[in-house]
């Protein structure tokens, strides 16, 4: 396999393992769900769409203690996250941070 393409799959399961942290708590889907106007039940559909996965790693990079807190109960590098971002369809370095 490819080095880039084993990069990309690698970028797309850190991004997954991120939806799925998310999903699992009570008080970041309801912020994600909000801020992406995507509805619970449509999140499985909207991850098929090419960016979708970016935005969920956007979601993470924008809010610190949120990227830290997944760093943690994965074991994933924070670093990682900013560079799977790049990886994948849409990915770049112009996500907003918030508060």
């Amino acid at each position: 396999m490819p080095k880039d393409e084993n990069s990309n799959m690698q970028a797309e399961s850190i991004a997954i393992s991120a939806l799925a942290f998310i999903a699992g708590d009570a008080e970041l889907l309801p912020r994600f769900l909000a801020i992406t106007g995507i509805e619970a039940a449509s999140i499985r559909q909207a991850a098929r769409e090419p960016g979708f996965l970016a935005g969920v790693l956007d979601f993470l990079l924008a809010h610190e203690p949120s990227l830290m807190r997944f760093a943690s109960e994965t074991g994933t590098d924070p670093a990682s996250v900013a560079e799977a971002r790049r990886r994948l369809p849409n990915g770049d370095d112009r996500f907003e941070a918030s508060t």
